[in-house]
């Protein structure tokens, strides 16, 4: 394959990727505006009905540490087409739910056939593509997961207004019918690997199962409580920790652990570990911000505020079909670090904003936000897969995918407790208006915290890029060659 161009084989494959990754993002936001209208057409309580979200992001947290050893012991196409039935399925049944308990018990079956989507379909395509090409494939997945968190609530308050609450779910059907379709046509065959998989690491598998929810629970709770004091929030916290560094110690003395946290000895994989963990903290973490301000500073309701965030997803979808070139050509750290510095610049007139200032202008700085996020997470993730190696990249991708969701989840407690502090006190729009300035101050240090792991990366890049010899690109080609001839076979 060269690196000008992607395959037909490569492209059909991230198709499917795509329709499935979009399902599972998608689902992490369109429910959020349907809250208020379950609680009142299920008769619950609004603290019950927040679990229909929460289930969802802590099922999510729990079934990605597993994705790599299972993909590996019984064939990621095998796999990645049960987690699209899972998903579906769970879909459904969620349209179909007669209570909240029963609603939140299929969001839960949701999230495991979610979680498991996004990082096996990386997992795949990284291994189709190879490195010279890391850059492009990586912007397909890319898209998904900048453009649902903006389109989600437009679509959610679409459906909620027009047919009902039901509809958030049944739109998954259609979407996942086609993507099992198209997967069992297109996925590569790739035969189970029992001996490199070896025996389930159930220490670990309990662990992490159990302390990353928790962890993730404790992050929700902060974000809606606002302090650290709760014992709902602390408690979930130090617990969670404390069972995520004992995983840590686990790992580094078996033989063959859960995930392989040795690959953090990798300099370029723990700067684009940590840039992604930050990006995410600030693309989930702002998401939370615009959308409040138009609602409460505005007054704009769901349906409206939705379609005022779609100029972000129309910068970030520029950003992905030009990121993923520059990439292959110079590298996934210089374009993260331009990226990054996009996002802090527009982040700036956004931390002075004011009651009523221009939605055009507004708009033109969500583009270039938009954009400075889709040309700085992907490419981190590029620089990552593209020095590791096929069976690196199978522990690889889970770390990084439960990486930027926690930052994400992270990024999202910390805004809420500025937003709801700053909120507290403010008695008219104009104070309002400035309660969400000071949050984009807030904001912007977690985009520019990103800026350190990501200029390590360029240099630890650099440095790789220099080292390749002729004689180990044309082996890495070769070597790349068998394996797609040993998959066809």
């Amino acid at each position: 394959m060269s690196g000008s161009s992607l395959s037909p084989a490569v492209r059909s494959l991230g198709l499917v990727v795509v329709l499935g990754a979009i399902m599972s993002v998608l689902d992490t936001t369109i429910v959020n505006v349907a809250l208020d209208t379950l609680a009142r057409d299920l008769d619950a309580p609004l603290e019950d009905v927040q679990w229909v979200a929460t289930g969802y992001l802590l099922a999510l947290a729990a079934v990605i540490p597993i994705t790599g050893w299972m993909a590996t012991a019984y064939g990621p196409r095998r796999v990645y087409l049960a987690a699209l039935v899972a998903f579906t399925a769970g879909s459904a049944l969620c349209a179909a739910a007669w209570n909240v308990e029963s609603l939140v018990a299929f969001r839960v079956l949701q999230g495991i056939g979610g979680g498991m989507t996004l990082p096996i379909g990386q997992m795949m395509l990284a291994r189709a593509a190879g490195p010279q090409n890391m850059g492009r494939v990586m912007s397909l997945i890319g898209v998904p997961i900048v453009l649902a968190p903006v389109l989600g609530p437009v679509l959610g308050g679409w459906l909620l207004d027009s047919f009902g609450w039901q509809w958030i779910f049944l739109i998954n059907v259609p979407i996942g019918v086609l993507a099992v379709a198209l997967g069992l046509k297109r996925l590569p065959h790739a035969a189970p690997d029992r001996e490199t998989a070896g025996p389930l690491d159930v220490r670990g598998l309990v662990l992490l199962a159990v302390g990353l929810p928790l962890f993730v629970y404790g992050l929700a709770e902060l974000g809606t409580v606002g302090t650290l004091a709760d014992t709902k929030v602390w408690g979930p916290l130090l617990l969670g920790a404390v069972l995520i560094a004992t995983f840590v110690l686990h790992a580094l003395r078996a033989d063959r652990p859960l995930l392989d946290v040795r690959l953090f000895q990798n300099r370029a994989f723990s700067a684009a570990a940590v840039t992604t963990f930050c990006l995410g903290g600030a693309l989930f973490g702002a998401m939370l911000i615009v959308p409040l301000y138009y609602q409460l500073v505005r007054g704009e309701d769901a349906l409206t505020t939705g379609l005022l965030l779609a100029p972000q997803g129309i910068g970030a979808a520029l950003a992905m079909f030009l990121s993923g070139r520059f990439t292959d050509r110079v590298g996934g750290g210089p374009v993260a670090v331009a990226g990054i510095a996009i996002l802090a610049l527009s982040t700036v007139p956004l931390a002075l904003i004011g009651p009523d200032d221009s939605y055009v202008l507004l708009s033109a700085l969500l583009v270039l936000r938009g954009f400075g996020v889709g040309t700085s997470i992907m490419p981190a993730m590029s620089a990552a897969y593209a020095v590791l190696t096929p069976a690196e990249i199978t522990n690889a991708t889970p770390q990084l995918t439960v990486l930027q969701r926690v930052g994400g989840s992270v990024g999202t407690a910390i805004l809420s407790v500025v937003l709801s502090g700053q909120l507290e006190g403010a008695r008219t729009t104009a104070q309002a208006a400035d309660a969400f300035g000071t949050t984009y101050w807030w904001a912007l240090v977690v985009s520019l915290v990103a800026v350190i792991p990501a200029l390590v990366l360029v240099r630890v890049e650099r440095k790789a890029r220099a080292g390749r010899t002729v004689a180990e690109v044309r082996q890495e080609r070769d070597e790349l060659a068998l394996e797609r001839v040993e998959v066809a076979a």
